[in-house]
């Protein structure tokens, strides 16, 4: 096995949670709000389904293949050649959505702190703490997370303490006032997020309490939720109709904190929470695509591959998108059902076969 750590099931629920809100956590209400307008929290909620969709998906594909992922088993279940073009679908896939993910962490950084700072600095330099950290493996990957998840995690409670005075609860009224529609429209926006999920795949194999996946899958996906919700309904107590038409509202929200004069403009906390989410996600993105390909051109160690493909990560983040609009326009449109086919239906199907052939097998056997 390329790949001799191991990590907890505890470990992969924590990893997931950070995978999946690090780049959520900033855009998620304007995302949502667009076509939900108030009822953008309940977006979360209908988008569940696909979170769940996705945990369940690549837990039973584990309980199959136990100690192989995505890029392994495609192989055994379609055939090596098309396994093999599949294999190369997701690599491509793993290096376009980093560079997305590059692109919209360093947007955020120039319009908020560092508007003079060139992106090839700030796109080396997470790629370069998210390569230490992916050369050092698996373990090294699941200790970090769980030293920065305080980070990702209390500021927010704080932030939403520090609110209380500012919360107007009328604003979500009227409560579906316009039917269900409206918020799940908000939650084919959400669902881009929560596809993320397809990432255990590359986790799942490594547990070494394998009876426990299920359940840290599914509380990892429980807790992922109730953050956006809290998330969006403190967004939209405090901004009310100006939440959707905002690029950053959780960072607006966070301007409004100010106690006795004092303590007050606390953007460097919000700037702390996202870049500790983000290295958490390029890191897992990055493994996954260092990993899948020494598994894909079968060679027993992928180390030599991290520094030549971060320089690759480096260079889509300048390619995916010409500017920050472009990103914004694809983030809210085609990208929606392009992650979606790749990290939901294509998955799916590999299971359905897969079941199918067992079914098979055990006929041939009687």
């Amino acid at each position: 096995m390329i790949e001799k750590g191991k990590i907890s099931s505890f470990q992969m629920g924590i990893i997931m949670y950070a995978t999946v809100l690090a780049t959520a956590i900033l855009v998620l209400p304007s995302a949502a709000g667009k076509s939900a307008k108030q009822d953008l929290w309940l977006s979360p909620i209908w988008a569940s389904l696909i979170g769940f969709l996705s945990s369940w998906i690549f837990i039973k594909l584990n309980k199959m293949y136990p100690r192989e992922n995505i890029i392994q088993y495609s192989e055994r279940i379609i055939g090596k050649l098309a396994g093999k073009a599949l294999g190369f679908l997701y690599l491509f896939l793993f290096l376009y959505e980093n560079g997305f993910v590059l692109r919209d962490y360093a947007e955020f950084i120039i319009t908020a702190f560092l508007p003079k700072t060139p992106l090839s600095v700030i796109f080396s330099s997470i790629v370069l703490v998210s390569a230490l950290a992916v050369y050092g493996g698996i373990e090294v990957m699941a200790r970090a997370t769980l030293i920065f998840f305080p980070m990702l995690t209390f500021p927010l409670l704080i932030m939403i303490f520090l609110l209380l005075p500012d919360i107007e609860f009328h604003n979500i009224l009227p409560i579906m006032g316009n039917g269900a529609l409206p918020s799940i429209r908000g939650a084919i926006d959400v669902q881009s997020w929560l596809s993320d999920f397809f990432y255990v795949s590359f986790l799942l194999p490594f547990l070494k309490d394998r009876e426990k996946g299920g359940k840290w899958g599914t509380i990892s996906v429980i807790a992922v939720i109730l953050t956006m919700v809290v998330t969006n309904l403190v967004t939209v107590f405090v901004l009310g109709d100006v939440t959707q038409i905002e690029l950053f509202p959780v960072m607006n929200v966070v301007r409004y904190i100010s106690l006795a004069g004092f303590f007050e403009h606390i953007e460097s906390i919000i700037m702390a929470v996202w870049i500790t989410g983000i290295f958490v996600k390029v890191s897992v993105i990055y493994y996954a695509l260092s990993l899948g390909t020494a598994q894909w051109i079968n060679v027993y160690d992928y180390k030599p591959f991290v520094l030549p493909l971060g320089f690759l990560q480096v260079l889509f983040g300048f390619w995916v998108t010409p500017n920050f609009q472009e990103m914004v326009s694809f983030a809210s449109g085609s990208s929606i059902f392009y992650f979606f086919s790749m990290q939901i239906v294509l998955p799916l199907f590999l299971l359905l076969i897969a079941l199918l052939k067992k079914l098979g097998d055990k006929d041939l056997t009687h």
